[in-house]
């Protein structure tokens, strides 16, 4: 479960060969004791809850970053390490 990123107290990260569960691209996003799976392309929650504050932060990075995402989401799902992700600012 490598960890891509991190910022405001949200940690970011994707699982090797996680395309069984939820077919599309997803990120898994915790923050304190919330869990959520979110998509890639849309930016819903799959599974699980986060705070809307927190949500609209991934959400907004989840736009600024989509082309890497979609990279890493490749490799993952390969099993393959998925590169770093610079932080929302």
């Amino acid at each position: 479960m490598p960890t891509i990123s991190m910022f405001y107290g949200i940690i970011i990260y994707m699982y090797y060969f996680d395309n069984k569960e939820h077919k599309s691209p997803h990120i898994h996003a915790s923050y304190a004791e919330y869990d959520a799976v979110i998509s890639i392309p849309e930016g819903e929650v799959l599974k699980g809850e986060m705070p809307n504050k927190k949500l609209k932060l991934i959400q907004a990075w989840l736009e600024i970053h989509q082309e890497d995402l979609m990279a890493n989401w490749k490799l993952a799902v390969e099993g393959q390490q998925p590169y770093k992700i610079k932080p929302l600012r």
